[in-house]
């Protein structure tokens, strides 16, 4: 029989990867899913460093499988010029190139823009990094937690300021990073298609934070009240956006923000009136309802809300939210991945639609280091 099935909205793209850790190869797998074809480029030997990390899935680190499903791996050692030499053709034929490196080092290395679109004027190249490529901190080392730190972020997300949380969520390297890189790399591609002109793209995974606190800059700039952990809107200082403690230890996640949601709150809740008017004494009704939440269980409290739109869940830890009937239901881990022992596991659910992502029959394996150099090599020669 044969597939009838439309190509992926991607296929035909070629890739050159030199990124590691989480921004640029989560970037590249979203591309692959969309159906481009990645060639991550690595050093000779042990490959990036997250190869390495634990725990270990057969060869490679969880990590890296999960990242790289589906790429292929060419290792060469970017500091020999006979060894960059095998690029150029790749460069000739390739529509994207992604890299991560601090600002310059491609350049030292001749992989810089100039050099690059000397050779290919089509070429979408694009740079993440912390800072961007120029500002008075574009060359400071970070990760995550720095980039968060210096945008506001963390001190709206890290709780209580005496026993401080560091957030979960690498929001940095995925909503600063792999996603403006992916949206603006889709735009240029379709600027291309108009243009016929490739372009660079200077990714700044610090610049890209300021659009996850409108809420938060919008009132600052208004009324110069400007929000703080614990006592914002959405950080902890309203009733309506609060997380409560049940009488077995579970926590309600209440978000009754809107009036209609809080009016079902409070009924069902059944919050005395002089504590429903939330602008008279916030931390007075949110002491209240703490009191009453504590009083029964999470099963039923699930059932009362269950009854009512009031916005209010309770809060599933990791392992519960994958073994979701909903999640299934929709199909957010049905494709696998698999190790060299044959071993199988669900892989990123990254957010392609299932129109355009690889169709769920098809199962993926992250590369070993360099496993593609014969192959590449040959045909290039």
């Amino acid at each position: 029989m044969s597939d009838t099935r439309p190509p992926q909205p991607l296929a035909g793209i070629k890739v050159l990867d030199f990124t590691t850790l989480l921004p640029g190869p989560m970037a590249g797998l979203m591309l692959s899913e969309a159906g481009a074809s990645v060639l991550k480029v690595e050093r000779p030997g042990s490959g990036e460093e997250m190869r390495s990390y634990h725990p270990k899935w057969g060869r490679e680190s969880i990590d890296f499988s999960l990242l790289n499903a589906g790429k292929k791996s060419l290792a060469i050692d970017l500091k020999d010029k006979r060894q960059l030499e095998l690029l150029i053709p790749l460069i000739r034929e390739a529509d994207i190139l992604l890299e991560q490196f601090r600002p310059g080092v491609m350049d030292r290395l001749g992989l810089g823009y100039d050099a690059i679109s000397a050779i290919n004027p089509a070429i979408i190249y694009c740079s993440i990094t912390g800072y961007g490529q120029y500002g008075p901190k574009n060359d400071l080392a970070g990760h995550d937690l720095n980039y968060i730190g210096d945008t506001g972020l963390l001190a709206l997300s890290m709780g209580d300021p005496a026993r401080p949380t560091v957030p979960p969520v690498l929001a940095a390297d995925l909503a600063g990073g792999s996603y403006p890189a992916v949206v603006n790399v889709l735009l240029a591609l379709i600027n291309r298609q108009q243009t016929g002109q490739g372009c660079y793209l200077d990714i700044a995974m610090t610049d890209n934070l300021f659009m996850l606190m409108t809420w938060a800059i919008g009132r600052g700039l208004c009324e110069d009240d400007w929000p703080e952990t614990s006592n914002g809107k959405l950080t902890g200082g309203s009733p309506r956006y609060q997380i409560y403690l049940t009488a077995d230890k579970r926590h309600v996640a209440a978000a009754p923000l809107e009036q209609k949601f809080w009016d079902n709150f409070c009924d069902v809740t059944e919050l005395p009136d002089g504590f429903r008017d939330d602008a008279e004494d916030p931390q007075a009704t949110i002491a209240k309802v703490r009191e009453i939440i504590a009083a029964k269980t999470a099963a039923e409290w699930r059932t009362l809300f269950a009854e009512r739109d009031c916005c209010c869940s309770i809060v599933q830890d990791l392992a519960e939210a994958m073994r979701e009937p909903h999640f299934h239901i929709r199909g957010i881990f049905d494709h696998t991945i698999e190790n060299e022992e044959g071993d199988m596991l669900p892989a990123v659910a990254v957010a392609i639609s299932p129109q355009f992502r690889a169709h769920s029959d098809v199962v993926k394996s992250a590369p070993p280091v360099g496993a593609h150099n014969d192959s590449i090599i040959k045909k290039l020669k």
